[in-house]
């Protein structure tokens, strides 16, 4: 299974929808995947139409009760896709993890060995604490939403170095898929601008497909649907579906669904 976290320390930058459309868009081309929802809003979860009742076993179960992966996963209403969701006791994890020994592992523990699904898309919460640690710690690579803003830049460079320093302690494979950009508008002079930036500064590791600024991106979520299902084609769902085929050519030949 190739695991993929999708973090930026910053908040608001499209990590959540990006999370649950990249996900649909997968299953949609015919690869089991998992999405675990890591943050503890649990919006990913809300997203996908997991109400919070519905939360039996969650994210918290694995990090902090080590429950077993297979008894926390749900099924969705999208065939092909599966999640574990988060509740609201996970804003505690971080806490009680703090004195436990393998606290950064606890969710690559989980996921050893796991092949009941080919791909696994992680929702890290807007910080670089011990959850989106344990993301890193577990991931393959790092996929990076950031928005069209000046500010987003500076966010980049701290989670860059970080990425640096979860390689050097305790996962030294982890590698960098690429950075989306994502809120993008063309009728603002500084989105084209922060974007030749990023470009400029990271070349071939930005993804060619870039996420617009949707409406029917921002009104899925309220009615538990991702976009792609919500309204198939709109420019934010096509948006997606061509990143996920940009995203499959970048993945390792010999792990890729057959």
């Amino acid at each position: 299974m190739i695991t993929i976290a999708i973090a930026n320390q910053k908040g608001g930058v499209g990590k959540t929808t990006t999370a649950i459309n990249i996900a649909t868009a997968m299953a949609a081309t015919g690869w089991r995947t998992l999405l675990i929802d890591l943050d503890p809003q649990g919006n990913a979860s809300t997203g996908m139409g997991v109400s919070a009742d519905d939360r039996q076993r969650s994210t918290y179960d694995i990090l902090v009760e080590e429950a077993p992966l297979a008894d926390c996963i749900q099924e969705t209403n999208i065939p092909g896709l599966d999640i574990v969701p988060a509740t609201v006791d996970l804003s505690g994890a971080e806490v009680e993890l703090v004195s436990v020994e393998d606290r950064t592992a606890r969710l690559s523990s989980a996921l050893a060995n796991h092949a009941g699904h080919d791909i696994c898309f992680i929702d890290c919460p807007p910080s670089l604490g011990l959850l989106t640690l344990n993301a890193l710690g577990a991931a393959d690579t790092l996929m990076v939403p950031l928005q069209c803003e000046f500010f987003a830049l500076e966010g980049l460079s701290q989670l860059l170095q970080t990425v640096e320093r979860v390689q050097q302690r305790f996962n030294p494979d982890l590698g960098i898929v690429g950075v989306v950009l994502t809120m993008f508008d063309r009728r603002n002079r500084l989105t084209d601008q922060v974007s030749d930036d990023v470009r400029d500064c990271l070349g071939g590791l930005v993804f060619d497909s870039v996420i617009p600024r949707n409406v029917r991106l921002s009104e899925a979520p309220s009615h538990g649907l991702p976009a792609l299902v919500y309204d198939h084609g709109c420019s934010g769902s096509r948006a997606y579906i061509a990143l996920a085929r940009e995203l499959i050519g970048r993945l390792p030949e010999k792990r890729k669904a057959a």
